[in-house]
């Protein structure tokens, strides 16, 4: 079953809310799981690198500092993250492909939109502890993300 994100909040006073202005561009506009990190600035190649893994209903947490002048994940990126069982991505930074993305049965929430990608070198961190939005993703950590927002607990599922 899955929990909403405002009755998560109104449950669970340790429930941390992401205060970003997110965006959902799959059609599928909820998602929740596990957290899985990736920290990069401006390379997507550990992005793809995770979603080549099995995702096993994973949630992978891309903190792209922010960046909306690079892309760092795109219409193939997150088909192979569906096709793996991730189950959503969210990206603190730009995607692309957009049209694309809306048509994809998949979760994918960001920032924005932006045409560039970012590089493939995988350059960056992966499964460390984010902080963006007031939020913390460490792995281990329980996502859950639909139309109102992003919600985080530190200690694992609901």
């Amino acid at each position: 079953m899955k929990t909403a994100t405002a009755d998560l909040c109104d449950t669970n006073e340790a429930a941390q809310v992401c205060l970003l202005p997110f965006r959902s561009y799959g059609s599928r506009h909820t998602m929740q799981g596990p957290a899985r990190t990736v920290r990069c600035s401006s390379d997507a190649g550990l992005v793809r690198d995770q979603v080549k893994l099995a995702g096993d209903g994973a949630v992978l947490v891309v903190d792209a500092g922010g960046r909306l002048d690079l892309a760092f994940l795109g219409e193939r990126l997150a088909e192979m993250a569906m096709n793996n069982g991730w189950g959503g991505v969210l990206v603190n930074g730009a995607v692309r492909d957009a049209a694309q993305l809306a048509a994809m049965d998949f979760c994918v929430i960001a920032l924005g939109a932006f045409p560039r990608r970012a590089s493939l070198d995988s350059i960056g961190d992966v499964g460390i502890a984010l902080q963006f939005g007031g939020a913390s993703f460490a792995p281990g950590g329980f996502v859950v993300a639909d139309q109102d927002g992003v919600v985080v607990l530190a200690g694992g599922g609901t």
